[in-house]
């Protein structure tokens, strides 16, 4: 799978790695030594997705460190990558059908949608097919299996650094769950360089929220059990002692989203959510982010577990295409 991966975006491969190389403002050959000191880490947590990582590098003739470098972006320049984003799971008495819904808007500077592609994983042993959105050479990132697990993600700041697994790798590895007491088990027995939320939904209806730091991980339980949203601040209790509102935007974001979640309570389906990532109020801060601290909504998602389809749209919420893919 990552030789086939290398092969086909070998040219786009090579300007994420540029990109990478612009946007932590280091040097290659630093950022690639760096790269090394993941290794062991990622091998521990998946000795499959170490052989992918292999295959990737030969594949698009690049060196080994270079596609471990992928798999790390700003963790090899030792700090977490500056994201925005808006996420959601609903489910039960919140959506029209009953079954879940979850998603969110991608916020990152407007560089990296010229290398985002959508992966289609097929593998030839027992784990699940994936399709995700993800960036040329970048293994993991947000999807959805063939079993219905799906999970999406949120930058969250003020978090020492640490030498620890960068987060792509674990995103992948909870894509090949069953389950997501699962996932939650994976981001509890392995810790992460730095901080982030990631929100699951399953075929069966459930959804759940992870707040991620370094030093521990809190699951976050609202105060509808059937809606979970959130943006780039801490909401558990055991973490709120770290928030220092560093995105300022974030908490009128999340107002925002609830409003329009209770707007529609009992009667959200994917073109209800279309429209909510879309939604302008506090531009050019908004749910649909157009620029505010250089961060652009580049593609947003929306998983339909009981349905197995991921809806992907290629730029901003107002004005992107959405696709249908079948997992």
């Amino acid at each position: 799978m990552g030789y086939a991966h290398g092969a086909q975006a070998s040219d786009l491969i090579a300007r994420y790695v540029l990109w990478i190389e612009r946007q932590t403002r280091k040097p290659r050959d630093e950022l690639c030594r760096n790269a090394l000191a993941f290794q062991p880490l990622i091998e521990r947590l998946s000795a499959g997705l170490m052989e992918e990582i292999r295959g990737l590098a030969d594949g698009a003739k690049i060196s080994f460190e270079e596609a471990l470098l992928c798999q790390a972006r700003g963790e090899a320049a030792h700090s977490g990558s500056t994201e925005g984003c808006t996420a959601f799971a609903v489910t039960g008495s919140a959506t029209a059908d009953g079954n879940a819904l979850a998603g969110q808007n991608q916020d990152l500077p407007p560089e990296f949608s010229d290398v985002g592609i959508v992966l289609h994983l097929k593998p030839s042993d027992n784990r699940p097919r994936v399709v995700m959105f993800t960036f040329a050479g970048q293994l993991g990132y947000s999807g959805m299996n063939s079993l219905g697990i799906a999970h999406f993600a949120n930058g969250l700041y003020n978090c020492p650094w640490r030498l620890a697994l960068p987060h792509y790798p674990l995103k992948r590895v909870c894509l090949e769950q069953e389950n997501l007491d699962q996932c939650v088990d994976i981001l509890a027995s392995h810790p992460a360089c730095s901080a982030g939320n990631m929100v699951f939904c399953s075929g069966s209806g459930e959804i759940a929220d992870v707040e991620i730091r370094s030093d521990d991980v809190s699951r976050y339980f609202g105060k509808n059990p059937d809606v979970l949203l959130h943006t780039n601040h801490y909401l558990t209790e055991g973490f709120l002692k770290h928030e220092d509102n560093t995105l300022k935007d974030s908490c009128p974001r999340l107002d925002r989203v609830g409003e329009l979640i209770d707007e529609h309570l009992g009667g959200l389906t994917v073109d209800v959510m279309k429209e909510i990532l879309a939604d302008h109020s506090g531009d050019p801060a908004g749910i649909c982010r157009h620029g505010a601290k250089g961060m652009h909504s580049v593609s947003g998602y929306i998983a339909e577990p009981a349905k197995g389809v991921l809806h992907i749209r290629r730029g901003h919420g107002c004005i992107g295409s959405w696709e249908e893919y079948e997992v």
